[in-house]
């Protein structure tokens, strides 16, 4: 087989749109009834990426959380005119293994319905908040396929403490229930999975290392990488939670103000589109 360089591959950007409130690091902090009356930050970053992906001649794939679409449906229309990819993260954050069936539809229903009318246009993509579709709760596929989802990106083939699927494949495939999945890649070492797909790991990693491995990926595995990140990392100004425990502060706040230079130069090293391009989701 031979070698494929990284420049030869397209990549999926994509953004996860959610406040800082949002996050399950901070579930215990932030209730949903206190959301609104919060200093929101969501809508400012938002344009700035765009201006940022504008810059770099990137569309991007953006799994938009109910709670911000139905709060900023003009920033739902820019994302849309500007030729990226609107998806669905859900409607309130909430774990998907938290949620019964019966909740998870109602979720799902809700965001994508309003993602849809906003736009005028079918919304195919889902990503499960923190990725939590597991062994527990495969009928969530069942769900998504009912309401008329071509694909999911909600599984992260890796040991962690609040999400995993270190089992399940790697790349992008098809499921009994009829849907596409594609995992958060990973990149096999000595016989382990190292989470290499974006987020806080992105902010951990020194730059060299990060670049290392993407394109490791891209030449080992020959397949697309797809990186994922939030509005919020690029915000170094935002309010700091005080009493979250140690763990989730270090996780969220791991140099946000790098992150924005950090991204910039991942846009110039590789070639970047939308889930459905790049994954040829129709």
């Amino acid at each position: 087989m031979s070698r494929i360089q990284p420049s030869n591959i397209t990549n999926a950007m994509t953004v996860d749109v959610e406040d800082y409130y949002h996050v399950a690091a901070f579930e215990e902090q932030f209730s949903r009834d206190q959301w609104d009356s919060l200093p929101a930050r969501v809508e400012k970053n938002t344009y700035r990426l765009l201006d940022i992906f504008a810059e770099n001649n990137c569309q991007a794939t953006f799994f938009i959380l109910g709670a911000v679409g139905e709060k900023y449906p003009q920033l739902l229309r820019d994302i849309h005119q500007q030729g990226h990819e609107i998806a669905s993260h859900g409607y309130a954050h909430q774990r998907a293994t938290t949620q019964s069936r019966a909740v998870f539809h109602e979720d799902v229903y809700r965001s994508k319905s309003h993602l849809e009318d906003t736009i005028g246009e079918a919304i195919l993509g889902y990503r499960a908040p923190s990725f939590s579709i597991d062994e527990s709760n495969q009928w969530a596929f069942e769900v998504l396929t009912e309401l008329g989802f071509k694909y999911s990106s909600s599984t992260y083939p890796v040991k962690h403490d609040l999400y995993g699927t270190p089992d399940w494949p790697r790349f992008k495939y098809t499921r009994d229930e009829g849907i596409i999945e594609i995992p958060v890649p990973t990149l096999k070492i000595v016989g382990k999975q190292m989470p290499i797909g974006g987020g806080g790991y992105f902010r951990l990693y020194p730059t060299w290392l990060a670049h290392f491995l993407v394109d490791k990926y891209l030449n080992k595995e020959q397949q697309p990488y797809s990186f994922y990140f939030h509005p919020w990392e690029i915000d170094p100004d935002q309010p700091r939670v005080t009493d979250a425990p140690f763990k989730s502060k270090f996780r969220h706040y791991l140099n946000l103000d790098k992150m924005e230079g950090r991204l910039k130069t991942l846009l110039q090293r590789y070639q970047w589109s939308s889930m459905k391009n790049v994954y040829q989701i129709k």
